[in-house]
């Protein structure tokens, strides 16, 4: 009971009920990303995606992303991209978590000691 309440009343946690009724009734699929993510478009060109699990922007990839925003890029063609070696995999944005970039600390968390080059 607590879940349907969930999805009627909240965002933050997947899609809502107008948000699944727009999906069903207008959506029409156009691909979906390594994280699960399903992409869909309208047939008056609006876009909008539902996340696999916690809705957070930037666990969009950069593909998609672009896509999203309209800028053409091999997705619209074939609604795939292939990766290559050298690309690193997409990270969401960590800051706030235990994860997040500190620049004057190394990965255990220590300060580190050093002196600037200028006096």
């Amino acid at each position: 009971m607590l879940t349907i309440f969930k999805k009627i009343f909240t965002w933050w946690n997947r899609d809502t009920l107008g948000t699944r009724l727009k999906t069903i009734f207008f959506g029409k699929f156009v691909g979906e990303d390594s994280f699960g993510n399903k992409y869909y478009e309208s047939k008056k060109g609006k876009r909008w995606v539902i996340y696999a699990d916690e809705i957070d922007a930037s666990k969009i990839p950069v593909e998609w992303f672009s896509w999203m925003h309209f800028t053409p890029n091999k997705i619209e063609k074939n609604h795939s991209l292939k990766k290559y070696d050298w690309q690193k995999s997409h990270k969401p944005n960590l800051t706030g978590t235990k994860d997040a970039y500190f620049p004057n600390k190394n990965k255990d968390g220590i300060e580190k000691k050093y002196k600037s080059w200028k006096e």
